[in-house]
C-alpha cells in the first residue's frame, strides 16, 4: 500500500478505500481549485509579479518578499497559497508567449537581399 500512495501521490485512506471496493477504476478530478483567500489579492499580487518580469535577476522580489508585502497590506492568507497562484500565473503566461511566438525562416541569401 505504501509504494502505491508513494507512486500514485494519493492518501492513504483513498487505497484503502478503493481496494475494500469492487472498483477498479478510480478518478478524481478537481474542477477548479478554490482560491478563497487569494481571490481578493490577484490584482495586488500580479502587480509584484507583471513588475518583476521587467527587472534584472538580482532586483527581482522573492515571493516570500511579495508575501511579506501583501500581507503588510491586509492579506491574511497563507505564503502557500500566494506560491500556488504565482507558479499558476508563471505558467499561463509561458503559455501566452509561446502562442505568440513567430519562427521567422528564411532561404539561404533572402534575409540579406539586395
Amino acid at each position: 500500500m505504501k509504494k502505491i500512495v508513494q507512486e500514485l501521490h494519493v492518501s492513504r485512506n483513498t487505497v484503502r478505500k478503493i481496494l475494500r471496493s469492487d472498483e477498479t477504476d478510480f478518478t478524481y478530478e478537481r474542477e477548479r481549485q478554490p482560491l478563497p483567500k487569494v481571490g481578493v489579492w490577484k490584482a495586488e499580487i500580479e502587480r509584484f509579479l507583471t513588475a518583476n518580469e521587467g527587472k534584472p535577476l538580482r532586483e527581482r522580489l522573492t515571493l516570500i518578499r511579495i508575501y511579506e508585502e501583501v500581507r503588510a497590506h491586509g492579506y491574511d492568507g497563507s505564503y502557500d497559497a500566494i506560491r500556488r497562484y504565482a507558479e499558476t500565473w508563471a505558467k499561463n503566461r509561458v503559455a501566452a508567449i509561446a502562442e505568440a511566438y513567430v519562427p521567422l525562416n528564411y532561404a539561404p541569401g533572402e534575409a540579406f537581399g539586395r
